[in-house]
């Protein structure tokens, strides 16, 4: 299991409201975003993590998912390369703050593509979403890298969402949190199976209707979880965890989840 002592997070920016959005909620709250933002850090800091936080950067509209920028773990940090032209470069104040923790620094290179919410742990084993930010290039180099370290990397090719982390989340102790194009049903109709890929898991299945909710966020033996999705809560605190509800409202306008605000290490 693995626990958190530390997170990276970066302040809304005032050009959060131009992001990048499929979602079709209409424009953020600058200020709403702002005390949103606030009140995940504090929820972090409540989980025991130490919390630095970035300041804001205009330059990038979607610079507060900063997890889309770098994937850490013990071993080693990989820098990324966002799939999304508009987000390139965000990665370099990143690299700067990360560097403080970690004496050396992978980086995903030119064709390759990589965002963090792409990639998935569970364990010693990493599960990378190819999609329309992630593409093979960048997984291969992701895989390499993480090899050389000890580690597992498994691929899963996408068909309907953004990111792997949009349908899936770990919660630890082998419960996997799972919607949409993840799960199916038994053919003897016994009840929600999910792919073949996730079959070793227990799955916690969000139901239909939820399913921003599959983007919630275990840290250190509690889960973060989107307000405004009860059935789920509830699933998840069933399942033996202390559920956390945050707003993030402003934050899903733009495609955005709890996972998406903050690097863990």
């Amino acid at each position: 299991m693995v626990m958190f002592t530390k997170a990276l997070v970066r302040k809304p920016c005032r050009s959060l409201v131009n992001g990048l959005s499929t979602a079709g909620l209409g424009r953020p709250d600058y200020e709403k975003a702002l005390d949103q933002h606030a009140a995940y850090a504090g929820a972090l800091r409540a989980c025991g993590l130490a919390v630095t936080v970035l300041e804001a950067d205009e330059r990038f509209p979607d610079s507060v998912f900063i997890e889309d920028t770098a994937v850490v773990c013990e071993k080693t940090a990989v820098i990324t390369r966002p799939g999304a032209p508009s987000r390139r470069g965000e990665e370099e104040t990143v690299t700067a703050a990360l560097a403080a923790f970690y004496p050396r620094l992978e980086a995903i290179l030119p064709p390759g593509t990589l965002e963090g919410g792409d990639v998935m742990r569970a364990g010693d084993r990493f599960y990378v979403g190819l999609s329309e930010r992630t593409n093979e290039e960048g997984a291969r180099q992701f895989a390499a890298i993480l090899r050389r370290h000890g580690y597992e990397v498994v691929l899963v090719p996408l068909r309907e969402i953004l990111h792997l982390k949009t349908g899936v989340a770990y919660l630890e102790n082998n419960h996997l949190l799972a919607s949409g194009e993840f799960l199916g049903h038994s053919p003897k109709g016994t009840g929600v199976v999910a792919r073949p890929l996730f079959s070793s898991f227990d799955i916690i299945p969000v139901p239909t209707g939820e399913e921003y909710a599959a983007n919630s966020l275990w840290i250190n033996g509690k889960v973060l979880v989107p307000s405004g999705f009860p059935a789920t809560m509830s699933l998840i605190e069933k399942s033996g965890y202390k559920a956390v509800a945050l707003d993030v409202s402003e934050f899903r306008k733009l495609d955005g989840g709890l996972s998406c605000l903050s690097l863990r290490f």
